[in-house]
């Protein structure tokens, strides 16, 4: 699959997925949503109405309110890449996404998660 195709694949067709992973290991869709907002900034209404639209990643980081800044200092390997050595920059904010997920799914607290 192209990076352009997995831009504009719906968040919303991807996030059940990430919810079943973390209540796999016990952890809540609630988690799974501040984790969302804690990277974006989109608030929990806007979110909602953000996986309603369909909308693709490319669009919803692009439309993001507020990126934070924190993120780059999220480190490690998903899907055997070093999120940190991802140079393509709508690429590394999926790798992101997808690192705090592992990490939530892996029961590490969420203080610890979002760098508190």
């Amino acid at each position: 699959m192209t990076q352009h195709r997995i831009y504009s694949i719906s968040v919303a067709s991807v996030y059940p997925h990430y919810i079943a992973k973390a209540e796999k290991k016990g952890r809540t869709k609630a988690e799974v949503d501040e984790i969302f907002r804690w990277l974006t900034g989109y608030s929990q209404d806007a979110l909602e109405a953000e996986l309603a639209k369909g909308t693709s990643f490319e669009d919803f980081f692009g439309a993001a309110p507020a990126m934070n800044t924190a993120r780059e200092r999220v480190t490690g390997v998903v899907c055997g890449v070093r999120v940190e050595n991802v140079v393509e920059p709508l690429m590394r904010e999926i790798r992101y996404l997808d690192k705090l997920i592992d990490e939530l799914a892996r029961g590490k607290a969420m203080e610890k998660i979002l760098l508190g």
